[in-house]
């Protein structure tokens, strides 16, 4: 088997190339979902796509080294079928990022769970900003119990944002719902970890983007997300153990108090421009 991936199925679903000419007013947009053995949960995550205000141009599946249906799932969708036969998220993200063809590329996992004016909102806040890099959402919890999840969901999520805030230097993205310009992950896809499967690959991708990426973090657009990560000690203490190999990393080649410092002196290089449009 190849060490490369490759497109299994292209023939549905595809956008045109970045840039192509014709009626289309907004950006295209792909939608990558990585996938290893979670049939089910796909499926329900490609039902709500396909019920969007806004229709994506294609929808990018990942097969990760599945022994299940998954990628027959991912067929009977429309979606483009990309084998990836290193196991990890990391290589099976960029792998799919590499093979999205729209202007924007949204990202979110096969247990994500998109309402249906997910895309529309991505679109509004990029076309209404265009010198933004990226978007990063929030999730609840969706099987957790009532009285608990909206409790959960903002004391996981709301101490990533707010720990991987201060370690990247930048507002930090979370895979489950996120979104990136093509042109963004073009200049960062070479240095963007994918052998080491024991790293989160949002995190690294926001790390690689660097102090200077104009990213927004927008606490309205949100998913339904499955708890599972949070269940077990064990899979606590994985999620843990990944963080840290991912600021390790990261920090040997810019620590936290260097990227701040790029970080604002971008900011104090850019006032002048600002007050100039004013």
């Amino acid at each position: 088997m190849s060490d490369h991936p490759s497109v299994e199925d292209d023939t549905v679903g595809t956008a045109p190339p970045a840039g192509a000419s014709g009626s289309r007013s907004r950006p295209t947009v792909s939608v990558v979902i990585p996938v290893r053995d979670d049939a089910p949960a796909l499926e329900g995550c490609l039902r709500l796509l396909a019920r969007q205000t806004a229709a994506p141009d294609e929808v990018v599946v990942v097969d990760n080294g599945s022994t299940d249906d998954s990628a027959a799932v991912a067929r009977r969708w429309g979606a483009v079928v990309v084998v990836e036969p290193r196991v990890g998220i990391p290589a099976a993200a960029a792998a799919g990022y590499d093979a999205a063809r729209g202007d924007i590329i949204a990202r979110l996992d096969a247990d994500s769970r998109p309402g249906p004016r997910w895309l529309e909102t991505a679109l509004e806040h990029l076309a209404a900003a265009p010198h933004l890099d990226a978007l990063t959402g929030t999730g609840v919890f969706h099987d957790l119990p009532r009285g608990t999840r909206t409790l959960a969901s903002v004391g996981y999520l709301g101490s990533y944002y707010v720990l991987t805030h201060l370690a990247v230097g930048n507002v930090p993205l979370w895979g489950s719902c996120m979104a990136v310009r093509r042109v963004a992950w073009l200049r960062v896809r070479e240095a963007v970890v994918r052998e080491d499967g024991e790293v989160h690959d949002d995190l690294d991708l926001a790390f690689k983007l660097g102090p200077r990426a104009r990213t927004r973090f927008v606490g309205d657009w949100r998913v339904g997300d499955d708890a599972r990560s949070l269940r077990g000690r064990a899979q606590r203490r994985k999620r843990l153990e990944r963080a840290w190999r991912t600021l390790d990393l990261n920090w040997r080649e810019s620590p936290p108090w260097e990227r701040w410092a790029e970080r604002v002196g971008a900011s104090r290089s850019s006032e002048p421009r600002r007050r100039a449009r004013r």
